[in-house]
């Protein structure tokens, strides 16, 4: 069942979707090579717990049945990994992909982002990947429109991705958000024009492209967490929370001085 948002709880979300933002715009500065994806973590929880907020993925439980409960705040995903990368002592080289997925928990609403920054100096390929990557969830962004469908906000994704030769990973896919981090609809990033749900005001989506430089085939390492591409290629992910209005979407997650075009 897709749960419409009243305005007093687009108003929270919105709130939290200005924490997480502010969150990720620290985190983005601090991709550089020398930094562990661990300070990185740490960083994170320290401003969501200083903003009165709660890290909504810690203690999310895994997607396999002896995968432990998720341990951090953030997901820190670096080159091959796709998603769901758990932060460690390790550090960031040059050029490194590092793509870093939070949600934050304001006053019982979540709101989700992710970004993919390059460390230093990028491969044209790679600078390609994310930027292509970001694109298409631009292009998904404007089509966020009432009374357009859900898929053709995937259908604009999959365009990016088949104009460019990129693999589109297909076994995740964006969601609803808002009481809980995983709502309906679930919002693939590949799809057929015109099908699926009616978009309508009220609804807060989590649209999130992920990207490979090769197969967008994927593959679940043995911590029952993080995914990476199957033939260890280079892999981006973008995300924003949105909501539908009467008009064009409101990104509730855009970062400060973030480039919206």
């Amino acid at each position: 069942m897709i749960v419409l948002k009243n305005k007093q709880e687009q108003a929270i979300m919105r709130e939290a979707g200005q924490i997480l933002a502010e969150v990720l715009a620290t985190l983005e500065k601090m991709v550089l090579p020398g930094v562990t994806t661990l300070e990185l973590e740490e960083k994170a929880d320290k401003m969501i717990t200083e903003a009165g907020a709660v890290a909504s993925f810690r203690g999310q439980p895994g997607m396999t049945v002896n995968a432990p409960p998720f341990p951090a705040a953030t997901c820190i995903s670096v080159n091959e990994q796709v998603i769901h990368g758990i932060p460690s002592n390790r550090v960031i080289k040059e050029g490194d992909i590092v793509s870093i997925d939070c949600g934050v928990t304001w006053r019982g609403f979540i709101a989700d982002s992710a970004i993919s920054v390059v460390a230093g100096k990028a491969d044209p390929d790679v600078d390609r990947l994310v930027s292509v990557t970001r694109k298409s969830l631009l292009a998904a962004i404007k089509t966020a429109l009432p009374g357009r469908h859900l898929h053709d906000l995937s259908f604009a994704i999959q365009s990016w991705a088949v104009n460019e030769g990129l693999g589109i990973v297909k076994d995740f896919c964006g969601h609803g958000v808002g009481r809980s981090l995983h709502e309906d609809p679930p919002i693939p990033n590949y799809g057929k024009p015109g099908t699926g749900p009616l978009l309508r005001p009220g609804m807060t989506l989590a649209v999130e492209p992920m990207f490979n430089l090769g197969t967008g085939k994927v593959k679940m390492l043995k911590d029952g967490w993080t995914v990476v591409t199957a033939d260890g290629k280079p892999s981006a992910h973008w995300e924003h929370t949105l909501l539908i209005t009467d008009g064009p979407a409101e990104v509730l997650t855009w970062r400060p001085g973030e480039v919206e075009g």
